[in-house]
C-alpha cells in the first residue's frame, strides 16, 4: 500500500518514539519486579511511582489515588462492580446512559442479573444527557452515577461539571469513563467532583495494556482482581513496569501539547466537516456541533452501508471505522446512533474519522475527495437511492 492515512485514533493511537524510548530500559536493563526488596528492583519501583505522581498531577489528584490497571475496560469494571458490591447494603440502584461504552453497559447488564436496578438515561439528538432527567432519576437507594466524559463514537462531551455537582448534592458517587477524554481535555477531578475516573494509555499515544483508575481517597470499591498485594493491596498482578512508564511519559507529552494540538485538530475537523456537508448530499453530522472532541468526525450517509464504505476507503489507504472498535464485526447499527434518534437504515451508513496531531489539511482534502467519489459510486448501485432521486424529481 503506497499511501496510508490513519484516521482511527479513537480505536488506538501510534506509540510515540519518545514513549518507546522511555519504556525500553525497563524491558532490557531495569527489569526487576518493583515489589521485590533488593536494590536492583527499586529502580523499577521508583520509576513506577514517578509515573503515578505525574498522572495524578495532571488530574489535580494525589498520587495514592491512582491505581494502575490493564486498561479502560478493567477500570470501568472495577469502578462499577467494586462500588456495587461495597455499597449493596445502602442500595442497589445505578444510573448510567444509553450511549456508554460497552465496558460500562455490559457491566451494568451483569449487575442487573445479580439484583441491581439500572436506570439508562436517554440523550438528546446530539448525544448529551438532560440534567433535569438525571436529577429526577436519583433515588434514596442510588449508589452510583456512571456517565462518560466524552463519547467514543460521536465525540460529544457531556456536562461533567454539572453531573458531578448533582452527584455531590445527593451524596452519590460519580464515576466517569474518560478513556476518550484524558490526554485530550483538561481535567481536574476536584473541580468536577469526580470520585472515580477510568483512562487507557493507548488512546493518547501510550502502550496498549496499560490504564488506570482514579479513586478519590475515602471511596473504597472492593477489589476486582485478587491475588498479591500490588497497588496497595487493591489490584493484584505483577506490575506492568514498561507499560506504566510509557503511560506516564505519554500523559505528560499529551498535557504539554494539548492546547496547540487541540486547536490544530479542531481546524482540520471543522474544515473536513464543512466540505462534506457542502459537497456530499444527504450527509449528516452526528454529535454535538460545538461540544465535541477536537479530533472527532462522525457522519451518516443515506443509502449506503458503512461496511462497504470502509472497505473502499481502505483500498485508498484510508483507515477509518463505523463506530467503536470493540464492536467491530457486529451487523447491528451503533447503539449510540440509535440512542440519538437515528433510524436503523441511516445509522447503518455511519463513518467515524478520528484525528491525531500527525494528520494534515492535505490528508483531509484527499480523504474528502475520495469520500465524494466512493459515496457517489455506492449510491449508484443502490435501488433505494435511485427510487429516492426519481421521487424527488417528480415532486
Amino acid at each position: 500500500m503506497e499511501k496510508l492515512i490513519y484516521l482511527d485514533n479513537a480505536a488506538t493511537t501510534a506509540l510515540k518514539p519518545e514513549v518507546l524510548e522511555a519504556m525500553q530500559p525497563y524491558f532490557l536493563e531495569n527489569y526487576g519486579n518493583p515489589n521485590s526488596v533488593y536494590t536492583f528492583a527499586q529502580k523499577s519501583k521508583k520509576a513506577v511511582e514517578e509515573a503515578r505522581e505525574a498522572i495524578a498531577g495532571l488530574l489535580g489528584a494525589q498520587a495514592d489515588e491512582i491505581y494502575f490497571t490493564a486498561g479502560g475496560s478493567e477500570s470501568d469494571n472495577w469502578a462499577i462492580k467494586g462500588c456495587a458490591e461495597k455499597l449493596a447494603s445502602k442500595g442497589k440502584h445505578i444510573i448510567t446512559t444509553k450511549i456508554e461504552h460497552h465496558a460500562v453497559l455490559h457491566t451494568c447488564e451483569y449487575l442487573e442479573k445479580h439484583g441491581y436496578e439500572i436506570t439508562y438515561l436517554d440523550v438528546d439528538e446530539y448525544g448529551q444527557i438532560r440534567l433535569e432527567e438525571l436529577e429526577q432519576a436519583v433515588r434514596p437507594d442510588t449508589i452510583l452515577i456512571s456517565i462518560m466524559f466524552a463519547n467514543n463514537e460521536i465525540g460529544t462531551i457531556e456536562p461533567v461539571r454539572e453531573i458531578g455537582a448533582i452527584a455531590k448534592k445527593h451524596g452519590v458517587l460519580f464515576h466517569t469513563d474518560a478513556v476518550q477524554a484524558f490526554g485530550h481535555l483538561p481535567i481536574d477531578v476536584n473541580e468536577l467532583n469526580i470520585d472515580m475516573l477510568s483512562a487507557s494509555a493507548h488512546k493518547f499515544h501510550g502502550p496498549k495494556g496499560a490504564g488506570f483508575l482514579y479513586i478519590r481517597n475515602g471511596v473504597k470499591p472492593v477489589s476486582l482482581i485478587h491475588g498479591g498485594a500490588q497497588e496497595r493491596s487493591k489490584r493484584a498482578g505483577t506490575t506492568n513496569v514498561p507499560g506504566i512508564i510509557g503511560m506516564g511519559k505519554a500523559a505528560q507529552a499529551a498535557a504539554e501539547g494539548m492546547a496547540e494540538n487541540g486547536r490544530r485538530m479542531a481546524d482540520i475537523r471543522d474544515y473536513f466537516i464543512k466540505r462534506v456537508l457542502e459537497e456530499i448530499p444527504y450527509s449528516r453530522l452526528n454529535g454535538h456541533p460545538k461540544e465535541r472532541l477536537d479530533n472527532n468526525i462522525n457522519f451518516c450517509f443515506r443509502f449506503i452501508e458503512g461496511e462497504s464504505l470502509l472497505i473502499m476507503l481502505d483500498q485508498k489507504g484510508i483507515c477509518a471505522s463505523s463506530g467503536s472498535a470493540c464492536t467491530s464485526g457486529s451487523l447491528d447499527p451503533s447503539h449510540v446512533l440509535l440512542a440519538i434518534g437515528l433510524p436503523h437504515e441511516i445509522a447503518h451508513g455511519s463513518l467515524r474519522l478520528t484525528l491525531s496531531e500527525e494528520n494534515t489539511m492535505e490528508e483531509a482534502d484527499y480523504v474528502a475527495d475520495c469520500l465524494k467519489i466512493i459515496v457517489e459510486r455506492l449510491r449508484s448501485m443502490s435501488p433505494l437511492y435511485e427510487d429516492f432521486v426519481k421521487n424527488q424529481k417528480e415532486v
